[in-house]
């Protein structure tokens, strides 16, 4: 079933990223409330005018009503307000649940805003500690593997069924810092080779550090209101017109392939609530939290065939000019990974490049946008797909 009731229906009206890398002097909480005041300034509002909240909890700065806690801060009373605990995918799907709640009534502008300090506001210790713990504690967690190993998995798999080559992963890692040359906000912008990423420290086989998101700190917040409201603020726009999820397990050994995600259904819903195909794409930002997870979401949401995921980044396709410009802003390889919310990035980057706004980056294509994220190890998915015009 499709809720085609939500094509067009709801459209970012504002968005606002913090400083990131390294950012000492603002807790999790400042940023988090920094990137809520600049996007409703963006938006041209006053938060007055804001009657919802999403927030997503900080690690490095856990509060249990956190969304309640940051209204509080902010000085806003809304009557919609929710956090959520778990990053990822399901830092989208909870966008795809506010855009249910304006169509249904449940709040009329609603605030999403996220923001960690994972670079300066938790030592190495606590990192250790929060990687360990992500697997499944009778059937992972005993064998010790941090993160990195789950995702060598994946990227292990896909060479043995598919014949990929290291050189394709380091592709993603070179495209998508080629994008970071030209964004300055983001942490990384030297250029780097394949070469380069294939003699960096190998993390774990067949991952090198190049193949790696960043650590670090920062916020970003999006203002969604019904489409016709949009329609009187300052800005362009940016209308929703498909989104769909797909979720597939919780803990890596229980998945039934290692080489094809939930993105491929999460990706036939979006399309099909926004009745357009791969085609009507003009650029995609992907979830990069490693650089396989991008070959393997490039194939499920259908821009190359299974298992062509290889030749088709090894064509050039992802970078400047190439047939699929990807992670625009440099991505989490690149811009920035602040956990939970390193997502949020690659959707306000999204909505600039749709209001034609980026600067030196700026594709002359902007047109039509997919936006993907993915949490777990290759667990949650939400695919979404925008306009800077209806559908």
């Amino acid at each position: 079933m499709v809720m085609s009731g939500l094509r067009n229906s709801v459209a970012f009206v504002g968005s606002a990223d913090t400083e990131v890398g390294v950012v000492p002097g603002l807790s999790a909480t400042e940023l988090c409330v920094q990137a809520a005041l600049s996007a409703i300034h963006d938006a041209g509002l006053d938060k007055s005018q804001v009657d919802g909240l999403i927030t997503c909890n900080a690690m490095a700065q856990p509060i249990m009503y956190h969304a309640e806690a940051m209204a509080e801060y902010l000085q806003i009373f809304p009557r919609y307000c929710m956090s959520v605990n778990t990053g990822g995918g399901t830092t989208f799907s909870i966008i795809h649940h506010a855009a249910a709640a304006i169509v249904t009534g449940m709040a009329d502008t609603i605030v999403i805003s996220m923001a960690d300090s994972l670079r300066s506001g938790m030592t190495r210790e606590q990192a250790a500690k929060t990687q360990s713990s992500t697997g499944h504690p009778l059937y992972e967690q005993i064998y010790g593997l941090p993160v990195p190993a789950y995702y060598a998995l994946i990227a292990q798999a896909h060479m043995a069924e598919f014949g990929t080559r290291e050189e394709h992963y380091a592709e993603i890692a070179v495209a998508t810092r080629e994008h970071a040359v030209n964004n300055p906000a983001a942490q990384k912008r030297d250029r780097i080779s394949i070469d380069d990423v294939l003699s960096s420290r190998l993390i774990a086989d067949p991952l090198h550090l190049l193949d790696c998101s960043l650590v670090s700190d920062g916020g970003a917040a999006v203002v969604l209101t019904s489409a016709e409201r949009a329609k009187d603020l300052p800005n362009d726009p940016v209308y929703l017109l498909g989104v769909g999820e797909g979720h597939s397990h919780e803990h890596i050994s229980q998945a039934r392939t290692l080489t094809t995600s939930a993105a491929k259904e999460s990706g036939q819903r979006a399309f099909a609530m926004a009745g357009l195909t791969v085609n009507d794409i003009d650029f995609a930002q992907l979830y990069d939290c490693f650089t396989p997870t991008v070959l393997i979401e490039l194939e499920d949401l259908g821009f190359c065939a299974k298992g062509e995921g290889g030749a088709y980044v090894a064509s050039g396709a992802l970078r400047s000019g190439g047939a699929l410009p990807v992670n625009t802003h440099g991505g989490m390889l690149s811009h920035c990974h602040s956990g939970n919310p390193g997502s949020m990035f690659a959707l306000t980057e999204t909505i600039q490049q749709l209001r034609h706004a980026t600067g030196p980056r700026q594709l002359d294509t902007a047109q039509t946008a997919l936006v993907h994220a993915q949490g777990g190890i290759m667990s949650s998915h939400t695919t979404m797909i925008l306009g800077r015009e209806p559908c």
